[in-house]
């Protein structure tokens, strides 16, 4: 998907686009707050169907959006990433800061990674990110 045809997919749901060229301006914790909506987002859809309770969506989504899920599926997606995507999830880690006390802090870092990753690729490159988002196993158990 170029650029143009981004922008109109962008249109039509009212999402503002940011171009190619304004990426460098964005911070890597901007990067994984767009990240983090965009993976839920994701999540939410992807446990739809079968229908269910809201209290059971709820429990499914939130065993795969904690940090130690995101930590597991970065390291699922480290294999299959490129240079620039390595870099950026590398620039994710090092812009991690503050942590919750129950959060081991490299837990933390991958997690903070993964979502920055998610919003960059969410930004330059749609067709990829659901291509690495296809390669990740969800667990449609809740765990307690």
């Amino acid at each position: 998907m170029d650029e143009t045809e981004l922008t109109q997919s962008y249109q039509q749901l009212n999402i503002p686009a940011i171009r190619s060229d304004q990426v460098p301006q964005l911070s890597p914790a901007a990067l994984a707050y767009l990240g983090d909506a965009v993976y839920e987002l994701y999540v939410r859809s992807k446990f739809l169907l079968p229908p269910k309770r809201s209290h059971v969506y709820h429990q499914q989504v939130v065993a795969q959006v904690r940090a130690e899920a995101q930590s597991q599926h970065l390291q699922l997606l480290s294999p299959h990433l490129t240079s620039v995507e390595l870099d950026v999830s590398r620039r994710g880690r090092n812009a991690a800061n503050g942590r919750p006390r129950r959060l081991d802090p490299e837990v933390y870092q991958q997690a903070t990674s993964f979502e920055t990753l998610i919003g960059y690729l969410y930004i330059t490159n749609p067709q990829r990110l659901a291509e690495l988002l296809s390669l990740l196993q969800f667990n449609s158990t809740p765990t307690p």
